[in-house]
């Protein structure tokens, strides 16, 4: 029984829903506020402009007519009525059209105008009455501050007040929403000192493709245009405009300043105190390093440019291995100061000599070949082996090969470790005799016979072949 009231609740429930979806009240859909054409000019003969709104609704719409109205920059408005296009009227018509034109005077001043329409009501038969308010024209091209808008040209010209770029963005009086944030940004400021450069385009962001932005002086002597950038030249006032050229669609837009020019930026001093050579007795290890202090910047933290040897770490290094470590110390760049030279600061971790053990046999024979070289070092570490005499002996891995009569010299060598100074000794042998021509053994058939030839260059018999 609870089982069966159960289901009886869930599809009352869900019968009311569906019923009040049904039955939802709808505002009137503005389809489309369009006109034709979307450009005119005042020079031609033919200045009418066809306007056209299409609204919907379920239940039909109220309006006869409604007004559609173009305005200009300053509030000049002109206006017309637009009229159902259904005849006769059909009150339940779910989808309606208004038309309607308007014919400029001549005397219509270029630029870019606005176009709306006064509300459409839907029927009041439907049991309640929306409108859609005021209605603005559908967006149909791609033009900054024009997207929806009638132009109004005169001998090709626009002249709209357009703004074509924004900025400056160090200006924080005023808010601009840029698209780069990380380039436009109030930390990102230009300095106004002798030397510098200013450069417009990391300041202001264009708003309109393919227009150049341009500046320009007035102040040459303080300060001077060259190839699109401000050359700061000496102190006082630097008047400057940044600006773009009137087009055919916009008129010259600009950005005017009055700067000081102050004192060129300079570079400080960095003075560093001599450090002491070290010992690579106890590796790792990590020693004091003087505080470095600039009123420019305050402190100065150095950096290593030989990691494996030394790492710096604020005012101390860490010692890894013997060699020469070498700090480097650079302030940076800022309003005030230009960023330093870079000092550089260098000692010696000294390591322990090592030895190297190597004997050769004072002569040898050609004929032997090759010599096993052996060589060790007080370090224990790996030796390699090399030779200045070439064409009479070679070196492969640790073997000496003997090529001719001469004196070969070897140089054994260990590449130092941590803790070690590399090392290095050399040792001669005195080559004599003639080389032992290597022999070869082939295999040569003919029909089911074989024979076997051995020699410097062997050879099979006549009428044989070298078995594959």
């Amino acid at each position: 029984m609870k089982t069966k009231i159960f289901l009886l609740s869930l599809i009352t429930v869900t019968s009311l829903f569906n019923n009040s979806t049904a039955s939802a009240n709808q505002a009137p859909i503005v389809e489309s506020l369009k006109f034709s054409p979307s450009e005119i000019e005042v020079s031609n003969e033919n200045t009418n402009v066809a306007i056209e709104l299409i609204v919907s609704h379920p239940k039909g719409l109220e309006n006869l007519t409604t007004i559609a109205l173009v305005k200009d920059a300053l509030g000049n408005t002109w206006g017309t009525q637009l009229v159902r296009t259904d005849f006769p009227v059909d009150p339940a018509l779910s989808r309606v059209t208004f038309k309607g034109s308007i014919d400029f005077p001549k005397s219509i001043s270029p630029g870019i105008y606005v176009v709306t329409s006064s509300e459409v009501r839907n029927n009041s038969s439907a049991g309640y009455q929306y409108s859609t308010g005021t209605i603005s024209a559908t967006k149909f091209r791609d033009f900054l501050g024009g997207e929806n808008n009638l132009f109004v040209r005169s001998f090709g010209n626009l002249d709209f007040e357009g703004t074509t770029f924004l900025g400056p963005s160090y200006d924080l009086t005023k808010f601009f929403e840029f698209k780069d944030s990380k380039k436009f940004n109030s930390t990102n400021r230009p300095i106004w000192r002798v030397n510098e450069i200013f450069d417009p385009s990391l300041y202001f962001e264009m708003q309109v493709k393919n227009l150049p932005l341009k500046i320009k002086s007035s102040t040459i002597r303080t300060c001077e245009q060259v190839d699109g950038k401000l050359i700061l030249k000496t102190m006082g006032t630097c008047s400057f405009v940044v600006y773009t050229d009137k087009n055919m669609d916009y008129k010259t837009f600009e950005y005017s300043a009055n700067v000081e020019i102050s004192e060129p930026r300079v570079k400080p001093v960095i003075n560093l105190v001599k450090l002491e050579n070290q010992t690579s007795k106890d590796l790792p290890k990590t020693i004091s390093l003087s505080e470095v202090y600039l009123a420019s910047e305050g402190y100065i933290f150095p950096k290593s440019i030989t990691p494996s040897i030394c790492v710096a770490i604020v005012y101390s290094v860490r010692i890894l291995s013997g060699g020469i470590c070498t700090l480097t110390y650079r302030s940076i760049e800022t309003d005030n100061f230009l960023a330093s030279d870079i000092y550089e600061q260098t000692f010696d971790i000294l390591r322990d000599p090592q030895t190297i053990t190597f004997t050769l046999p004072s002569t040898a024979n050609v004929s032997s070949r090759s010599i096993a070289l052996a060589a060790t070092a007080s370090s224990g570490g790996a030796i390699t082996y090399s030779t200045t005499s070439a064409g009479i002996c070679s070196i492969t891995g640790s073997t000496l090969n003997l090529l001719r009569n001469g004196n070969c010299a070897v140089i054994a060598s260990q590449a130092g470790t941590s803790t070690f100074a590399p090392a290095s000794t050399t040792a001669t042998v005195v080559l004599s005799g003639a080389a032992v021509a290597n022999r070869n053994t082939i295999t040569c058939v003919k029909g089911k016979s074989t024979k076997t030839v051995s020699g410097v260059n062997p050879k099979c018999p006549r009428g044989f072949k070298i078995k594959r």
